[in-house]
C-alpha cells in the first residue's frame, strides 16, 4: 500500500487501503451509494470492513444530471430523520458525483460534518478524490455552487477498477493525461508509449495522484499553481453543460478530452506536440462530437474561472508545463 500525505489527511493506495481507516470514533456512519455502487462495489466494502455492516446507506441516481442541490436536500434529510449528530461520518462510495456531492452535504449538515472518499471509478481515484473540491451543479452550469473541505482520508482500492465498462476507464484517462501534459513530461511519454492493455493502474494513479497533490498542496485554494488543473476544463465544462441541457449527459472524461484538444490549438507549443497529444486522443478513444463554440459560447462567457469579462485558459507551454490566467475575449475564440 502507498500513502501519499495530504494537506491534512492520507491518500492511501492499493489493497490494505480500506483498513487504514478508523471508524470507531463515530457516533453514527453513513455510506452514500447510488445505484451501480450499491450493487457493485459496497459488497466489496463491506467484505473488506464488515463492521461497516450497520451503516446508514444512503442512495442516489447516478449520473451527472443528479449532481444538484435536490438531490443533497434528500441526502440531509436522510441524515436528519437518522438523528445524525455533529460526531457522524459520511463515506461516500462512487465515482465524482458522489465525492463531490457528498462532500458538499457532509460540509454543510450542521455546519460540517467529517466525509471520508472510497472512489470506485478511475476519475475520481486519479483526480476528483483528492483536493477538497466539493460542489453541485445549478442552472444548468457544472459545479456553480460549491466550496473548499478534505476529507478526512481518501481510500483508493483499485479492485473496484473491475466492477467498471471500458467507456467509464476511458473517462478516468482524461485526467491521468492531463496531470502529465500539465506536469511530467516523462509520466507522457510512458503513456504514449504502453499499450493500455498492459496499465499498471495503482503506479499510474499513485503517480497521477502525486502530481495533482503537489500542485494543491503549493496553492490549496486556487490563488495561482492549482489552476494549471484547468487545463482542458474550460472548453470541457462548456461541452459538458452543453450535453446536460439537451439531457444527453456525456462523461466528464470525454468531455475533457474534447476540451484537451480545442484548448491545444490555443496552447503555444509546436505543431508537432499537438499533433502527437491530439492523435493519441483520437487513436485511443471513442469521443463524441464537438460541439461548434457558437453553441458553447453562453457557458463559456459564464464560467466561473472568468476574468473582466473575458474566458480564462489554462494553457500548455511545452508538454509538461502549464502556463495560467491566459484570457481570450469570446471573439477571439
Amino acid at each position: 500500500m502507498k500513502i501519499i500525505p495530504s494537506e491534512n489527511y492520507d491518500i492511501c493506495i492499493g489493497g490494505g487501503s480500506l483498513v487504514h481507516f478508523d471508524f470507531s470514533d463515530y457516533s453514527n456512519l453513513a455510506i452514500l451509494v447510488d445505484g451501480n455502487t450499491k450493487e457493485h462495489c459496497l459488497p466489496l466494502l463491506l467484505v473488506q470492513l464488515p463492521s461497516l455492516s450497520n451503516s446508514l446507506i444512503i442512495e442516489i441516481e447516478s449520473g451527472e444530471e443528479n449532481k444538484n442541490i435536490s438531490t443533497c436536500s434528500w441526502i440531509w434529510e436522510e441524515l436528519s430523520k437518522h438523528n445524525f449528530d455533529r460526531d457522524s461520518l459520511l463515506i461516500n462510495l462512487g465515482g465524482g458525483v458522489i465525492g463531490d456531492m457528498g462532500g458538499f452535504a457532509a460540509s454543510t449538515y450542521k455546519r460540517g460534518i467529517d466525509f471520508i472518499q472510497i472512489p470506485t471509478t478511475l476519475l475520481s481515484m486519479a483526480d476528483a478524490s483528492v483536493g477538497g473540491k466539493l460542489g453541485v451543479n445549478f442552472s444548468g452550469l457544472k459545479n456553480q455552487v460549491g466550496l473548499f473541505k478534505n476529507p478526512k482520508s481518501a481510500l483508493i482500492y483499485p479492485k473496484f477498477l473491475e466492477t467498471l465498462e471500458k467507456n467509464q476507464l476511458n473517462s478516468g484517462f482524461a485526467e491521468i493525461v492531463k496531470h502529465a501534459l500539465i506536469a511530467d513530461a516523462n509520466l507522457w511519454n510512458q503513456l504514449n508509449t504502453t499499450s493500455f492493455s498492459n496499465v499498471d493502474w495503482e503506479d499510474i494513479i499513485a503517480r497521477s495522484i502525486q502530481l495533482k497533490n503537489k500542485i494543491i498542496s503549493d496553492d490549496p485554494f486556487e490563488e495561482n499553481k492549482r489552476k494549471q488543473l484547468n487545463f482542458g476544463h474550460t472548453f470541457g465544462h462548456a461541452i459538458e453543460s452543453y450535453y446536460l441541457e439537451k439531457e444527453t449527459p456525456i462523461l466528464h472524461g470525454e468531455a475533457v478530452f474534447l476540451g484537451i484538444i480545442l484548448e491545444l490549438e490555443l496552447s503555444n507549443i509546436t505543431r508537432q506536440e499537438k499533433s502527437e497529444i491530439k492523435n493519441f486522443i483520437l487513436s485511443n478513444f471513442a469521443l463524441p462530437h464537438c460541439p461548434p463554440k457558437s453553441e458553447i459560447a453562453k457557458y463559456l462567457t459564464n464560467d466561473k474561472k472568468n476574468q473582466s469579462g473575458k474566458i480564462n485558459f489554462s494553457l500548455l507551454s511545452k508538454i509538461g508545463n502549464c502556463s495560467v490566467d491566459n484570457l481570450f475575449s469570446i471573439d477571439e475564440l
